[in-house]
Order: C-alpha cells, then sequence, then structure tokens
C-alpha cells in the first residue's frame, strides 16, 4: 500500500546485465518493502521495465535500488519516465 498523499508514477528502464540474476524478484521484494505499486517484466531486448507508483520518498528509494539492482546483476543504465495513469495499480508484481 502506497503511503503518502502525492501519488506518482515512474516507468524505468534498467540495462545491462538484468535477466537471469533474480532482479524481477528483488525488485518486488524491495517494492514491497517499501510500499510501492505497480510490476517489473523482462523486456525481449535483455532489459527491465518496471512501473512504480508511491509518494516522493517511496520513488527515490526504489529509483536508488533499481540503479544497482541485486547483488548478481551488472546495470548499465536506469532511464526514468513520468507515467499519467488514471488509475493506480494496488499491489506490486511481476508480469510474464
Amino acid at each position: 500500500m502506497v503511503i503518502g498523499t502525492e501519488i506518482r508514477c515512474l516507468r524505468i528502464t534498467v540495462s545491462g546485465h538484468v535477466q537471469g540474476v533474480c532482479f524481477r524478484y528483488c525488485t518486488k521484494r524491495e517494492a514491497d518493502k517499501l510500499g510501492i505499486c505497480g510490476w517489473v517484466r523482462n523486456l525481449p531486448n535483455g532489459d527491465v521495465e518496471t512501473l512504480i507508483c508511491g509518494n516522493e520518498s517511496q520513488l527515490a528509494a526504489m529509483q536508488a535500488y533499481l540503479a544497482h539492482g541485486p547483488e548478481a546483476a551488472q546495470v548499465s543504465g536506469c532511464h526514468a519516465n513520468s507515467s499519467n495513469l488514471t488509475q493506480h495499480p494496488k499491489t506490486f508484481t511481476i508480469a510474464h
């Protein structure tokens, strides 16, 4: 559950060696810990894409996590774009 009054959403693409290293699972665990809603999925080109929704401090903490990812990952890029959704996800899920 997102904490705070002003909820924003960001769509983030993470590149590098980010598939096959439990990136999605660890991202979900971190999102749950921070109270962030959204989703994470692998992309066909080897990147990972995620939608994160939360307040400013939650988004900043999640972006900091995504910039390095789990221990086995080697993140070479983390690009965020604002996402204007009319309805926000209620939980954080791993999309397949």
